[in-house]
């Protein structure tokens, strides 16, 4: 999590002095030191010329990775994202510098001269937050915040996870929408957003942005569903095989295009040819040519594009591996963990598959009940499903939990669900 304001100011000027040519790469660990990669950016060793940053990927999902992101890059995210959210200014630092929405933060904040002002160490509360918010410069033009979306529900929803009635919980919970309402932009991305959460966004006249990318792209490059500038996306037919061995033979993935996307992974030559490249040229059965030239990423996701370059409108239907195929039907696991988060008493939900003997993959659902009134109705929940999305969608194995299992950057931790549905 974020760090002391006398740590920030180390890993800023480490940071400006990669982006200088002064010194070296770097890359912020979780445990906050920081990190000199001068092999990062020599092609002998594994790196590639002109990374100034490696941030590792949360591994999530599989494998992790380490990202090398260039001078270049970054400047072009901080641009776009200055032009898109319309200024730039000082930022609240609420995610850790070593996932890529941190580390973004504090670049933006080089581009703009200013310093970012951290939540302190340990975990997020609407207090941390109320408190951060007050040290902020005030009358000086634009403040702008990056926050998940789990983050964004606990300042929301009071009883949205485990210790949210105590002192600093919902006590604070009108003080932190009061903080929130003072800031320009809130940049939301890492996960889908809940519904009701967006609903009380708005409610509240929050300035929030969707956001969608990745740490292979500087983080978001596409804003509300709109690429930012200099950003082209568009739809190609994954391959027998994908790098880590997993197979979708047919199934459209997205590809992102632009200034921002990274160089590749470090000491990872195979995965970064089948992930990157630059130009039209991918080796896979692509939609229209992006017609850029630009080096692009082939991401994990699959979705819908619509309209032609520089008036594209993205959609972000879910996960390569969200498709579960279970007795011979297809089930996409986001369309059923958006029908489980429209339900009363679902404060969030993950969905997911593990292999069954008899069904090839077993629909399973994980719902973060919270204290919620009325309580989470799981048969409810599974006439929903099947009146929506058909009778092989409705989860064959459930968890009824208070919250999700996190990941530190408070993205669900899908292996660790998984495993308890292995198990």
């Amino acid at each position: 999590m974020p760090v002391t304001p006398a740590d920030l100011d180390r890993a800023q000027r480490a940071l400006a002095a990669a982006l200088d040519g002064s010194g070296p790469p770097v890359e912020f660990t979780e445990g906050g030191r920081i990190v000199l990669r001068p092999d990062a950016a020599d092609p002998a060793a594994g790196g590639a010329r002109g990374t100034v940053a490696v941030v590792r990927t949360s591994g999530s999902t599989g494998t992790p990775k380490q990202t090398l992101l260039t001078r270049e890059a970054l400047a072009a995210s901080a641009a776009a994202t200055a032009s898109r959210i319309g200024g730039e200014g000082q930022w609240l630092l609420a995610v850790g510098l070593h996932y890529v929405a941190g580390l973004a933060v504090l670049s933006r904040s080089i581009a703009a001269g200013t310093t970012p002002v951290p939540l302190a160490p340990g975990p997020f509360k609407p207090q941390s937050f109320v408190e951060a918010v007050d040290r902020m410069e005030r009358g000086t033009g634009f403040r702008a915040l990056s926050l998940v979306p789990t983050m964004l529900s606990r300042l929301l929803v009071p009883d949205a996870g485990p210790g949210a009635s105590s002192p600093s919980g919902a006590g604070f919970a009108g003080a932190a929408v009061d903080a929130l309402r003072t800031f320009d932009a809130i940049l939301i991305g890492g996960a889908r957003l809940p519904d009701r959460v967006r609903e009380a966004a708005a409610d509240a006249g929050l300035r929030i942005h969707l956001t969608y990318g990745m740490s292979e792209t500087c983080g978001g490059c596409v804003y509300d569903g709109v690429p930012l500038d200099g950003v082209t996306a568009d739809l190609v037919t994954d391959p027998d095989a994908d790098a880590d061995g997993g197979v979708h033979p047919g199934v459209p993935r997205l590809r992102l295009s632009g200034p921002m996307v990274a160089a590749g992974y470090f000491d990872d030559a195979e995965r970064t040819a089948a992930y990157f490249g630059a130009g039209p040229g991918t080796g896979l059965s692509a939609g229209p040519d992006t017609g850029t030239g630009a080096r692009w990423f082939l991401t994990e996701d699959t979705g819908t594009v619509e309209g032609p370059p520089g008036r594209q409108h993205l959609t972000v239907t879910g996960r390569v591996d969200d498709v579960i195929n279970t007795g011979g039907v297809k089930v996409s696991a986001a369309r059923v963990q958006q029908v489980l988060e429209s339900l009363p008493g679902v404060q969030a939900a993950f969905v997911g598959a593990v292999r069954d003997d008899e069904w090839g993959q077993r629909v399973c659902a994980a719902v973060a009940a919270g204290r919620s009134h009325p309580p989470f109705d799981q048969a409810a929940a599974r006439e929903a499903i099947r009146a929506q999305l058909g009778p092989a969608a409705v989860p064959k194995q459930w968890l009824v939990l208070e919250a999700l299992p996190l990941l530190p950057n408070g993205k669900t931790d899908r292996q660790a669900l998984l495993n308890r549905f292995s198990t």
